[in-house]
């Protein structure tokens, strides 16, 4: 046997076993670790590093939209949770709770967040006075903990990390454009950085935010055909200004409560470029936020001049903007290949005495796994730019084609669950009762993902009456 073979062999086979073939890669890449906590994890070097350049790329983008960064305390006051009956309902099962700090019982317990809409909005109450101080868009990177029974790594944790937007605007039309603006902003990130296609649209009541009147979210379709829930946005009304007394003297001199909108992605992000684009062999990384963008491998390093050529390639590659490794290992190249394949490292160039010679360089890219001639070594820092970017669109391409082939229509439950049985997501009309919703669940354990705003499928595909909306159903991580 081959050893690329055996090595292949060491991650589960992707088609037979998905969920043991996820949990072999981000294993065996090193992305995590298991914590001693039942449900925690430990993000690795390797797998923070992509979290680091999603950070990166988004907090750029908030930037630029005017949002200002803050931190808020991770413990909040039980009374905090109490003051918006509809969120601490929500939260309620997931809460962690911390009744006793320095050897004694605390007089009032202490919620580590589950997310920050209650000490955030109690903020906001004591900082907001007129309406000039408003808009007021601040957001946070931190971590939240929801106590969770089932957990797989970056999909569904007891801790993650994410990113929290909280905002106050003066009008309801405000709040509800920067609601669909943060949308629209994620499906651009998701597009270009994470090149991830991916359906948005409007929530069902079942399915939205404790505490909001509205929620969008952001769904991408896996390998296996599920849907994972990789954004949100959420329009609040009033509902937590008038509970933490956010309010504003207007221009009129009239007092009025604030409009807020909050919106968040986490880590699971990771996981869900992860499933989008591995294969067999392991990740395969979009090349924005690849830790290693190029990996030089040295063909006969011990002979006069290859390391110092890989050297000198690196560097420039570097100058380049472009995040090079070379890994002069005492490992055999066979054995390079196949770690850097599984590591999902968008681009191999191999260098050995004939390449040098020739002054050209042999290229990998992880996303065909082939290789290409050709490409010159003086020429190399526009090439390798051009190629990654030629990678980022291929890599969407790819998954939008896959992913458009497999939204299928269902006009009855039987349609439907022969849709969701299949891998597929199914597009179908509801009435708009959340009896027919719940009823899709328990026939064929799928869910409403988002609505389409087009509205053109005529009868329920529950009850057979006319339909109000057009959902996206499917099964969902």
């Amino acid at each position: 046997m081959a050893k690329n073979e055996q090595f292949v062999e060491q991650i589960a086979d992707i088609e037979a076993d998905f969920p043991r073939w996820y949990t072999d890669v981000v294993v065996k890449t090193k992305l995590v670790d298991y914590g001693p906590v039942k449900g925690t994890m430990v993000i690795r070097p390797y797998g923070y590093a992509i979290w680091e350049n999603i950070r990166r790329e988004l907090d750029g983008r908030f930037r630029e939209a005017g949002v200002e960064n803050a931190y808020f305390p991770l413990l909040i006051p039980m009374s905090f949770m109490t003051k918006e009956a509809e969120h601490v309902e929500g939260f309620a099962p997931e809460v962690a709770v911390v009744t006793h700090a320095g050897g004694a019982k605390l007089e009032e317990p202490l919620v580590v967040r589950p997310t920050s809409e209650t000490i955030i909005g109690h903020m906001y109450g004591k900082w907001v006075e007129s309406w000039r101080d408003l808009p007021l868009r601040q957001n946070q990177w931190c971590n939240v903990m929801r106590w969770e029974k089932t957990t797989r790594p970056f999909l569904r944790t007891s801790e993650f990390l994410w990113q929290e937007g909280h905002s106050v605007f003066a009008s309801e039309e405000e709040a509800e454009r920067e609601t669909l603006s943060m949308l629209a902003l994620y499906r651009e990130f998701a597009r270009t950085v994470l090149c991830m296609p991916v359906l948005t649209g409007k929530k069902t009541e079942k399915e939205k935010f404790a505490g909001a009147v509205a929620t969008y979210g952001m769904e991408a379709m896996m390998h296996d055909g599920k849907s994972l829930q990789s954004g949100t946005t959420h329009y609040m009304g009033q509902n937590f200004a008038k509970a933490f007394g956010v309010q504003f003297t207007d221009k009129d001199g009239a007092l009025k409560y604030g409009y807020t909108m909050s919106y968040g992605v986490s880590t699971r992000l990771i996981g869900a470029l992860i499933m989008t684009h591995g294969d067999q062999r392991g990740l395969v990384l979009p090349p924005p936020v690849a830790p290693v963008q190029v990996v030089i491998v040295p063909i006969a390093a011990k002979k006069a001049g290859v390391l110092e050529a890989c050297g000198a390639l690196k560097e420039r590659l570097l100058a380049a903007g472009i995040r090079t490794k070379i890994d002069d290992s005492d490992n055999s190249p066979g054995w390079k290949f196949n770690e850097w394949e599984m590591k999902g490292v968008p681009v191999r160039i191999e260098l050995g005495p004939r390449d040098i010679e020739a002054g050209k360089m042999t290229v990998f890219r992880r996303d065909t796994c082939e290789k290409e001639d050709g490409y010159l070594l003086s020429e190399a820092e526009e090439a390798v730019k051009e190629l990654l970017g030629k990678i980022c669109a291929e890599l969407y391409a790819r998954a939008e084609r896959r992913m458009r082939e497999r939204i299928v229509p269902a006009a009855g439950l039987d349609e439907l669950l022969a849709g969701v049985n299949g891998g597929n997501f199914v597009r179908a009309g509801w009435c708009g009762e959340r009896a027919c919703e719940d009823r899709v669940k328990e026939f064929a354990q799928a869910t409403a993902r988002v609505m389409d705003d087009t509205n053109d499928m005529p009868v329920c595909v529950c009850c057979g009456k006319r339909a109000k909306h057009t959902v996206f159903f499917a099964r969902a991580y």
